[in-house]
């Protein structure tokens, strides 16, 4: 099992930015729960089937579960460049509540590319997206993330799986509601999933987020308990 470790330590690597932070404040537990359906169009048509089809659903708490603080609702149509490649074009509505108590509807449109590398150890997935974020007025912040993802099916019992991966945002311009530009958060998951089918898959476990606030003066850590449902149509 030491290659599990050394790809958590390199993943936890990427949780910090580059300088010292100033002050980090640890925030409580608190959970995210994810519904994520994607498929291709056949069912619409055989021609169709290199197009897909993304639907994704989130619901954030925090304060040790006490509030629900940010939902996410995404929708995207891609193609398939390749068994391992896809291409997307998506759209993503995000209500937030922020720290004065009021709340802020972000919308943001985006593509993205996708690739699945099967090894010998696991599968790695690699994603890439540059969200056009559109927070308050027509100021949009530009956000590239990257997710690195690691799956391996236990030789014990192939339906269960260990999973890792982490995903990096950036905020790749400054902007009057997005915050200065630079380093944005990070996001590092460890965990389990159970394959009930080829069609649904469930997986749970920690995640460390860290946020680096707007100015850059102050971080904060959340400590995350995740859980996930996959559903391929």
């Amino acid at each position: 099992m030491k290659w599990c470790f050394r790809i958590l330590a390199l993943l936890l690597m990427g949780l910090m930015p580059d300088a010292a932070p100033a002050e980090i404040v640890t925030n409580w537990w608190g959970s995210w729960a994810q519904v994520v359906a994607e498929g291709d169009l056949s069912f619409l048509s055989p021609n169709l089937q290199p197009f897909r089809l993304w639907l994704e659903g989130q619901s954030r708490w925090n304060d040790d579960w006490q509030n629900w603080y940010q939902g996410v609702a995404r929708m995207a149509l891609g193609y398939s460049i390749s068994d391992r490649a896809t291409v997307w074009l998506g759209y993503s509505y995000v209500p937030t509540e922020i720290a004065d108590g009021t709340w802020v509807g972000q919308q943001d449109v985006w593509p993205a590319f996708r690739y699945v590398l099967p090894t010998e150890i696991g599968t790695f997935t690699f994603r890439t997206m540059l969200e056009a974020n559109f927070i308050r007025g027509d100021d949009p912040r530009f956000h590239p993330r990257q997710l690195v993802r690691f799956m391996r099916p236990l030789e014990i019992e192939p339906r269960l799986s260990f999973i890792l991966w982490d995903e990096l945002l950036l905020r790749g311009n400054s902007t009057q509601y997005g915050g200065s530009g630079g380093f944005g958060q990070n996001r590092a998951f460890i965990g389990a999933g159970w394959s009930f089918s080829p069609a649904l898959r469930v997986e749970l476990g920690y995640m460390n987020h860290y946020l680096d606030n707007p100015d850059h003066a102050t971080q904060i850590m959340q400590n995350l308990v995740m859980g996930s449902m996959f559903i391929n149509f």
